[in-house]
């Protein structure tokens, strides 16, 4: 079992930026991703970003790409989304996945673990 705690989500104006984090415990694995996706009220989960434990990313739009910067610390088992420039499109509940193998799809079916998320507000 892998256990992942999300935080820094806030209310935040648009235009500022913020960081989520999401810690990892539990069972060890050797090779893994981690994922971000966010869903907002009336929508679907979607994907935002998702990073291998060897560091390569992807993202899920050019959008999210200029603005977003996914990261992992994998001596704190950590990853982190840097996000900029928010708008209020952005406003959901930030989640983090955990993917026991390697493989940067979007699909959540594709990961095993979740968080159990954290809210970003963003005001106009």
């Amino acid at each position: 079992q892998v256990q992942l705690v999300e935080s820094g989500g806030r209310l935040v104006q648009a235009g500022g930026s913020l960081r989520l984090s999401c810690a990892a415990s539990g069972k060890t694995f050797t090779q893994y991703t981690m994922g971000w996706f966010r869903q907002a009220p009336g929508k679907e989960r979607e994907f935002v970003a998702a990073v291998t434990w060897s560091g390569n990313s992807a993202y899920a739009t050019d959008s999210v790409k200029a603005r977003f910067a996914i990261s992992r610390d994998n001596a704190k088992n950590t990853v982190y989304l840097q996000m900029n420039r928010l708008a209020p499109e952005d406003t959901a509940v930030y989640y983090c996945a955990f993917r026991e193998r390697l493989g940067l799809g979007g699909s959540p079916r594709l990961y095993d673990y979740w968080g159990q998320g954290t809210q970003v507000t963003v005001s106009s």
